[in-house]
């Protein structure tokens, strides 16, 4: 049996999408075999977001080839749809395919097994108007699913080459995704997180289709409990998402917001198309809509011009929005992008300093979103045996509003609705104890958090 072997780098759209290669390979009677052994073909699927996701995938890639040299070596993805001369020039490579095409690469591994010519697939991205099908019906995590609605982004923040990479922004047919929710479900898996690289843009190249009116239809998918969004542009929400958000028992109370920076000079530098107090007022409605709902955020510290006094402003409007979580990132060069080419670049020590600042108070943040819910009964889907204590009879997952809750409970629990009662607050999980198992509860029973939503809402 012919043996394939992955290594990804990146983000968690290039996972899907190797998860997705990964059934084309298994479709023609390939075997998964670990990076580290010995494979008929390599395939790495490569990130460029920083500089350094260019290095990291090289150092991937020339490790596959000392690995087996014999081996078909294929390379995907950004960094491969933006540079692909470099990686064709890295001895031993034989397949450069970028960030589309990635349904023919059954026929170019074919190809190049039979006459050993190496191949550069890569053709012009922003000429890309069509969302490449790409159908994942397993996950190797047995209880949360991605399924992947968009691809591209037309943002062009001045900090980001991913528009270069990743083409302009282009949907995933409606019916395409309802099947694939509906198969995934099929599958056993209750919770669906939607992905794409600017997944709040889905709709934007459809007319009168938006990601709102994709929610109400996956609303509709039996068997379906909870729908989450990967991430989404504080512009991207309005009365019509805050609607669905509020009125669906099955929409997360998690959104993940991407602030970047939280003063409004950098904002503009950034060519982010807000201003705080713009942001600010769209966080508010959120948490009036759905109280409790957990927010989390990106931000870059230390991009290019941010002095002290621009730092401490964001960190005082990032203390007052309080966030359940923040992702901290020091500003990171990115050879052909116009931020890294604009004058006063942060000094790393002061970037690094900002960061650990930022990280306490995320840290804070946390602790404080988890002490509310102390006491209260949340549903929670376990994920998987507890891995700080493994085989200690104590099972994690994460509750709707996304806190991780440990708590004691067997393996068979593990995919199942539980309720469990919060019993004490941490900043990167919480303890709680189960109360009961929901999963053979008649369909018809809501499952909202009756403790937290508004009156209107327990009907």
């Amino acid at each position: 049996m012919p043996t394939v072997a992955f290594y990804t780098l990146g983000c968690k759209v290039n996972f899907y999408d190797t998860e997705a290669i990964w059934q084309l390979f298994k479709n023609e009677g390939y075997e998964q075999v670990d990076f580290e052994s010995t494979a008929d073909v390599y395939l790495i699927n490569t990130c460029t977001v920083t500089n350094t996701g260019d290095k990291k995938s090289r150092q991937i890639i020339r490790r596959a080839v000392r690995r087996n040299p014999d081996a078909v070596i294929a390379v995907t993805g950004c960094y491969a749809q933006t540079s692909p001369a470099e990686i064709m020039a890295i001895e031993g490579v034989d397949l450069v395919i970028g960030t589309q095409d990635r349904d023919k690469i059954m026929d170019y591994v074919g190809q190049i097994q039979a006459d050993r010519k190496p191949v550069n697939a890569v053709r012009n991205i922003m000429k890309t108007r069509d969302f490449e099908e790409l159908n994942v019906p397993d996950f190797t995590e047995r209880t949360r699913a991605f399924l992947k609605i968009q691809e591209g982004c037309n943002n062009f923040c001045t900090f980001c080459i991913i528009p270069w990479s990743r083409g302009l922004s282009r949907s995933r047919a409606p019916q395409s995704v309802l099947e694939q929710a509906k198969q995934l479900v099929a599958s056993g898996y209750k919770e669906i997180v939607l992905t794409g690289i600017h997944t709040g843009g889905y709709g934007d190249d459809m007319e009168n289709y938006n990601l709102t009116s994709l929610l109400w239809d996956l609303d509709k998918v039996e068997g379906l409990e909870r729908i989450r969004i990967s991430s989404i542009e504080a512009s991207q929400i309005d009365d019509a998402m805050i609607d669905v958000l509020n009125r669906s028992s099955k929409m997360c109370r998690h959104l993940h917001i991407p602030l970047q920076a939280g003063e409004n000079s950098v904002l503009k530098r950034m060519r982010r198309k807000y201003t705080t107090e713009e942001f600010a007022a769209k966080i508010k409605r959120l948490h009036e809509a759905m109280p409790g709902v957990a927010i989390t955020t990106d931000v870059i510290v230390g991009f290019p011009g941010e002095t002290e006094e621009m730092f401490e402003s964001g960190y005082r409007f990032m203390e007052e929005l309080q966030f359940a979580e923040m992702h901290v990132f020091p500003y990171s060069k990115r050879t052909g992008t116009p931020a890294a080419r604009m004058e006063d670049q942060v000094d790393e020590e002061v970037k690094n300093e900002r960061v650990h600042k930022l990280i306490d108070l995320s840290e804070k943040m946390q602790l404080q979103y988890a002490s509310k819910h102390v006491g209260q009964v949340l549903d929670v889907i376990p994920e998987r045996d507890y891995k700080g204590a493994p085989g200690t009879g104590m099972v994690m997952g994460y509750t709707d509003n996304y806190i991780q809750v440990v708590f004691e409970g067997s393996e068979s629990l593990i995919g199942q609705l539980c309720r469990v009662k919060i019993t004490e607050a941490g900043v990167n999980e919480c303890k709680g104890k189960l109360v009961r198992v929901l999963d053979d509860r008649p369909p018809q029973e809501p499952h909202s958090f009756v403790l937290e939503r508004p009156e209107a809402m327990r009907a």
